[in-house]
């Protein structure tokens, strides 16, 4: 028998039609009038006034596994199929979610930075770039004056895929970490403090020819290894295999197994001034408790 739709009231509103659909079936499978309407961006079931009671308890049933086979069957039979589908967010959208909610905007910049000039870099412009942004010739005020960005430029520059990928993932992991805890204004007094300390000393070292973002990398690491032991309850750690590994990444750059030229001095120095300010930092805290 059918019914008028003045004889059907509102049963539940659905944001994926699929599932509105299926459901719809399996209630004119059991004899239950049913249609699905789109209002507000959403799907609406319509049931029988008279068995609104049967139509809502099947549905608490439905909801609890809408993939149960006899639902299927159900559409099978009405000879309209229709496939489950999960209408979540897509991987993408996920991790564009996850990636943005675990970075600041300091993060962030340093970030997409890293990346613009890389890009820039692959595309063709690798010998302008360096030209512009890497480390003064000489050190002394002259210079400086005229191009002061010259003493941060080198962290931003990076000379293959996995180098760039290896520092920007650590920076944002444990630079959005320490972003989110303790703030924008710390972690770019972190950045500035490791980024001229070890660009100076790698310079010193090694003159003007070098890049990357490893030694402000080290300092995170410093920063959050040291954090997590003197106030462990603002929540910034890093396990043991981890910090061994990256120590031990260290010290194989110095004794030069590697196939790759390392900044060891810009490593150390960004360990060092990394858990130089976590200790300044956080002493006090661990002398009180």
């Amino acid at each position: 028998m059918n019914h008028s739709q003045n004889d059907l009231q509102p049963l539940v509103r659905l944001s994926q039609h699929n599932i509105a659909l299926l459901f719809s079936n399996y209630l004119l499978s059991q004899g239950i009038e049913s249609v699905v309407q789109v209002e507000d961006e959403q799907f609406v079931i319509y049931c029988q006034n008279d068995k609104y009671q049967t139509a809502k308890e099947t549905f608490d049933d439905f909801i609890q596994n809408p993939h149960d086979e006899k639902y299927q069957q159900a559409a099978w039979n009405s000879g309209s199929t229709t496939k489950v589908v999960n209408h979540g967010p897509s991987f993408f959208t996920t991790f564009k979610q996850q990636f943005l909610a675990h970075a600041g905007f300091v993060t962030l910049s340093v970030f997409m930075l890293c990346w613009l000039i890389f890009i820039g870099s692959s595309l063709g412009w690798q010998k302008d770039i360096f030209s512009e942004i890497h480390f003064f010739t000489e050190l002394t005020p002259a210079q400086f004056f005229e191009n002061p960005f010259r003493l941060l430029g080198p962290v931003f520059f990076h000379f293959s895929l996995l180098h760039i990928a290896f520092n920007t993932m650590w920076w944002w992991q444990l630079g959005g970490s320490i972003e989110q805890e303790m703030g924008k204004a710390e972690l770019i007094q972190l950045f500035l403090l490791s980024a001229i300390l070890s660009n100076v000393g790698q310079f010193l070292v090694s003159g003007p020819n070098f890049g990357g973002l490893s030694g402000v990398v080290y300092a995170v690491v410093g920063y959050v290894w040291w954090a997590g032991w003197l106030a462990p309850e603002k929540g910034l750690t890093l396990s043991k295999p981890i910090i061994g590994f990256l120590l031990f990444w260290l010290l194989l750059g110095y004794v030069d197994v590697l196939p790759v030229n390392m900044a060891n001095t810009a490593h150390l120095l960004g360990l060092i001034s990394g858990c130089f300010l976590a200790w300044l930092r956080f002493s006090n805290q661990a002398k009180n408790k």
